[in-house]
């Protein structure tokens, strides 16, 4: 069994103990709603969630709420500045995770009262316990919010919740309760949890009705036995999918010798909730990394976007992930795609690169191509380059190169074509059988290819640049490189800028 299968399976298994092992069931009890008037009576009555203000990453919190007169004042909130509130998700261990404490000290960056829906209590239970509890901490959430704005003219359009895991849908309850004219400004799910939300209505789980601004970062969709950790359906108005939301690199189990060196004896459960914690540290990392923001791009799924097609961001279409993405214009739902690196920063650079073969090669595997780019600012050497199919006459492939250094405005390109040691087996059998347009030069040194343009489009910059061949004249064969030049006739003005 893999590494990844080997995470999901345990995850899927400790839901399911938790569940069952008392006679717990999984199904999902109805959740009607309650009149809100009687709710929020309820919730004010008597509070199991603790609400507390922050100053620091490592403070244990000022508590707040209207059983304690006085406190907001105590504790030093700041009326004049947003609210962002964190609401943690199931606990296995009644303790909060170290995670809280880092992303906490990362807010304290903004201009805003910080605080935490301190929920252990109710999140220390059999997982389908816990799921029940959510709509009461939701409840508590909201009444808690509307308190806030009695007391102190906190509008909950200035009101930020995010929620990871469980907590997710918790803050999408708060939402749905708050309702009225002015819903809550904004809730950031991180990977919102899928075990008894997946494809439930948007009234049973975070939706984008629950406040002005829904974005949701998705990284552990992986489905085993049924289930998937985080959930996969689109949940808000703007989905980011990193890597393709299934998994994230650096979180295989053959890194737990790197994880032991980082967290020692906490290494194992660190790596167990490595891609589902990743939406925490990706969200954390657009707070800490202001001038490297990463970028989502609208697109219909993985495929497509592994081939380079979506890197557009006309009419909305792109957005960064994080603290700060932007708004939506309207109220519609999309899906949005990234790559990134395995650890911080995480931002990498998104390229499509469209290459035209004039003719074609007659062979029992695909080709394999190398690129060496050079910039204004740096240069890559050897980046390889799969197209993922063989190649026809004719035709322009396009696919997805990403970079982790900026390079700058891209002035070079050379493209090596890698020689497997397959071809040279198999390259005296294809040279009698396979006429290559009776070039002399193409037939005496092996396979060759003619090549047109290279048009490239930076999905960052949204510059579009076309590149020729330095040679026309010359055709590519395995193990060598052909270099490609800017077309433009402002080339010169490219030069004086490496020079």
């Amino acid at each position: 069994m893999g590494g990844t299968r080997r995470v999901a399976v345990f995850l899927v298994v400790c839901i399911f103990t938790q569940s069952r092992g008392r006679g717990q069931s999984l199904e999902p009890e109805p959740l009607g709603r309650r009149p809100q008037a009687v709710e929020t009576k309820k919730a004010l009555q008597k509070m199991e969630t603790r609400f507390l203000l922050l100053p620091d990453g490592h403070g244990q919190g000022c508590e707040i709420g209207p059983h304690r007169p006085g406190s907001l004042q105590e504790c030093g909130f700041n009326s004049s500045r947003p609210l962002v509130l964190i609401i943690h998700g199931w606990s296995v261990d009644g303790v909060l995770e170290s995670w809280v404490h880092r992303l906490v000290a990362a807010l304290r960056t903004q201009p805003v009262n910080v605080g935490l829906a301190d929920w252990l209590a109710l999140a220390h239970h059999h997982y389908a316990v816990a799921v029940r509890n959510a709509r009461l901490v939701g409840q508590e959430v909201a009444a808690t919010l509307r308190w806030l704005e009695e007391s102190v003219h906190l509008s909950p359009s200035s009101v930020h919740l995010i929620g990871y895991s469980l907590g997710a849908h918790v803050a999408g309850f708060a939402g749905s309760y708050v309702g009225g004219r002015h819903k809550i400004g904004r809730i950031t799910g991180l990977d919102a949890a899928g075990p008894l939300f997946e494809g439930m209505s948007p009234r049973e789980r975070l939706s984008l009705d629950d406040a002005a601004f829904v974005d949701a970062i998705h990284t552990f969709t992986r489905e085993h036995m049924g289930l998937s950790v985080g959930i996969k359906q689109p949940i808000a108005h703007y989905d980011f999918y990193p890597n393709g939301g299934r998994f994230q690199p650096g979180c295989h189990f053959l890194e737990l010798y790197k994880h032991l060196a980082q967290h020692g004896l906490n290494a194992i459960p660190q790596t167990i909730k490595c891609a589902h914690e990743r939406a925490v540290h990706l969200f954390i990392d657009s707070l800490l990394h202001e001038d490297a923001q990463s970028t989502g791009y609208q697109c219909s799924g993985m495929g497509s976007f592994s081939q380079g097609l979506c890197l557009d961001c006309r009419k909305g279409r792109c957005n960064s992930l994080g603290y700060h993405a932007r708004k939506p214009l309207r109220a519609k739902s999309k899906s949005l795609f990234l790559l990134t690196r395995a650890q911080a920063p995480f931002r990498v650079y998104h390229y499509q690169f469209k290459i035209q073969f004039i003719n074609q090669t007659e062979k029992p595997e695909e080709p394999t191509f190398t690129l060496s780019l050079l910039g204004t600012k740096e240069d890559m050497q050897q980046v390889p380059v799969t197209l993922g199919k063989g190649i026809t006459s004719n035709q322009t492939y396009s696919f997805l190169v990403t970079l982790e250094l900026d390079v700058g405005e891209l002035v070079l390109v050379k493209l090596r074509w890698e020689r497997g040691a397959v071809w040279t087996s198999v390259w005296n059998t294809v040279q009698a059988m396979v006429p290559w347009g009776g070039d002399t030069r193409s037939s005496s040194s092996g396979l060759s290819l003619a090549l047109g343009t290279i048009r490239v489009k930076a999905g960052e910059t949204q510059q579009r640049m076309t590149f020729c061949s330095e040679n026309k004249d010359d055709l590519l064969h395995p193990a060598q490189e052909k270099t490609f030049v800017r077309c433009e006739v402002n080339s010169k003005t490219l030069k004086r800028k490496i020079s």
